[in-house]
């Protein structure tokens, strides 16, 4: 028989010291709007260079002229993918020529947590794109088109599944706004609409593909579309072999027969998108979001780190990282998008 799966972290201990450390940091958790007042109070006229101040916490600066967060993110903090860092250090300030400006160096909240609350993540899940669907499954161009630019219009900011994994496993803070895309099967239409439309606004996307569906029909994709997208920044992760409900024994299969076929959906689908997209594929999206105890178990001895249901709802830092949580865009209206966007929850710690 199969032991019962672990809880990962020790999450509870985890969560517990970390609030009690966020409520005895909470004075010094906002810098930027208390450094702001100060710096335009005593030193606008008299700063004559750019860098007004440093300390091992922060920098003090003052913008010259065509300065982004994201210059400022890879000449001071050496990391050019940190530029959310400043920017939400310095929400509502515009970066122009003159402005002072707050650039953090120390390590930011992994965990998202303030005394008002704490962070989560939401993750969006779509399939295939069309200009006329007929199908929950499927999502409008002009929609797709609609929901991207509410995304960026709205200062949301769309991660990699890498570091979503970090969040979870508390190794690495994200932006304020931070969203995931995910999109499941493999149908073309990911790559021949999707893809353009996410380049054009800067995102990218995880790919859950099921690999008995890649290049089995003019409507899925190929392995050299998925190589293209990897290569453009998009990630790509299992959906099993065959898109089966991995819950649920077939007629007239024993236990052996059962766990035996769940092995093979899990290990073979991940070796073949490990040799075709030459990496170590660490995320699997669940048939039809299901999952249990002993799926589970399977997933951490094959290999992956992130296992996703289609449960609503965001993902806190002390997630299970195989029972994350994916919002389905099945709705063909923008209230419903936006209301699946999310990213924090309030939970006093006082």
């Amino acid at each position: 028989m199969m032991k019962p799966r672990n809880k990962p972290h020790k999450r509870s201990t985890a969560i517990l010291l970390l609030m009690f450390v966020v409520l005895m940091a909470s004075s010094c958790a906002r810098l930027g709007p208390v450094f702001r007042s100060l710096v335009t109070d005593t030193q606008e006229e008299k700063a004559t260079k750019p860098l007004v101040f440093e300390s091992k916490e922060y920098i003090v600066y003052r913008l010259e002229g065509n300065e982004s967060p994201a210059w400022l993110a890879e000449t001071f903090l050496k990391d050019r993918s940190q530029s959310w860092v400043i920017e939400d250090a310095n929400e509502g300030i515009p970066f122009e020529k003159g402005q002072m400006v707050i650039i953090p160096l120390k390590e930011q909240n992994k965990g998202g947590l303030t005394p008002q609350g704490y962070q989560v993540v939401p993750v969006l899940c779509y399939h295939h794109f069309d200009e006329d669907c007929h199908s929950s499954l499927c999502t409008p161009i002009s929609l797709f088109e609609e929901h991207m630019r509410y995304l960026k219009e709205e200062g949301y900011r769309v991660i990699p599944m890498r570091e979503l994994l970090g969040f979870v496993n508390y190794e690495n803070a994200l932006p304020q706004r931070a969203v995931v895309l995910t999109i499941d099967d493999g149908y073309r239409s990911a790559y021949d609409i999707a893809y353009p439309i996410l380049k054009k606004h800067g995102f990218t996307a995880t790919l859950f593909i099921y690999t008995d569906f890649v290049e089995s029909s003019a409507s899925a994709l190929t392995w050299d579309h998925l190589r293209a997208m990897k290569e453009g920044g998009f990630e790509v992760g299992s959906h099993t072999l065959s898109h089966c409900d991995l819950t649920k024994r077939r007629e007239g299969e024993d236990m052996d027969a059962y766990l035996a076929r769940i092995v093979r959906e899990l290990r073979i689908s991940k070796q073949i998108i490990d040799e075709q997209l030459n990496q170590d594929t660490m995320y699997l999206a669940f048939p039809y979001g299901e999952q249990n105890q002993r799926v589970l178990k399977l997933c951490e001895e094959v290999g992956y780190k992130l296992g996703f249901s289609v449960r609503k709802g965001g993902n806190p830092f002390f997630s299970d990282p195989l029972t994350l949580r994916r919002n389905q865009v099945l709705r063909k209206d923008m209230q419903s998008f936006t209301s699946r966007l999310r990213t924090f929850r309030e939970f006093s710690l006082r």
